[in-house]
């Protein structure tokens, strides 16, 4: 069976929910969208530029959105919250105020709100920027891909699959290496996967990194 839709879309209704929450007329739609993707990229800017851990992973497990007439409400859910939250309020108040100034709705009320997640590692995210980190710093492939299963079995899946595609180790022609531990049931729309695509700058060019998580059946 072919696998050329992406894991998530296929299963909302079932096992996922959209991370956006609103209502928009068609002709106000596009708006919309525009405005969620520049609260997404000004948090995850906010956090690279002004936060970023030695070890590359800012713990960015996904970003919700929910809209109404006079309201924003902006739900990051992190693996670290303490990168956001030391510090007090002043952070998040700050962030807030870049938001407000990107989209030009000073007037607009936005409401922020920092959620912990129990195991980071678990999210397909975090752990596709633990992988990114290590390509960088020149470390094996295969090594990083047996350290980030590792690094999920803090979670307890039933299942995990890692793949990387690209100029692997420099190479001319470049390759598909993936790796697999336990059961990932891609064809049944019943299985709770989470799953991300991430991509890594290297000296040798752009690595794509796919990340499917099997958590559990409905």
């Amino acid at each position: 069976m072919g696998q050329k839709i992406n894991p998530l879309g296929f299963r909302l209704g079932t096992t996922q929910s959209h991370h956006s929450i609103w209502f928009a007329q068609p002709k106000n739609y596009s708006q919309g969208l525009q405005e969620d993707q520049k609260i997404r990229d000004c948090i995850k800017n906010y956090i690279q530029k002004n936060m970023r851990m030695s070890y590359g992973v800012e713990g960015i497990a996904r970003i919700e959105i929910r809209k109404r007439i006079d309201l924003i409400q902006v739900l990051i859910y992190m693996g670290f919250p303490k990168l956001l939250l030391d510090g007090g309020t002043r952070r998040i108040e700050e962030l807030q105020m870049n938001i407000q100034k990107e989209l030009n709705c000073l007037n607009q009320k936005l409401n922020i709100t920092v959620k912990r997640i129990p195991s980071p590692y678990g999210q397909p995210n975090i752990l596709g920027e633990f992988i990114a980190g290590q390509l960088r710093n020149r470390v094996s492939f295969r090594k990083a891909m047996k350290k980030a299963i590792e690094l999920t079995e803090q979670a307890d899946p039933k299942g995990i699959q890692v793949q990387i595609a690209g100029r692997i180790d420099g190479k001319e022609i470049a390759r598909v290496e993936w790796i697999r531990e336990g059961r990932v049931p891609l064809q049944t729309i019943r299985a709770k996967i989470d799953y991300c695509f991430y991509t890594v700058r290297t000296i040798y060019g752009v690595l794509g990194i796919k990340i499917w998580i099997f958590l559990k059946d409905q």
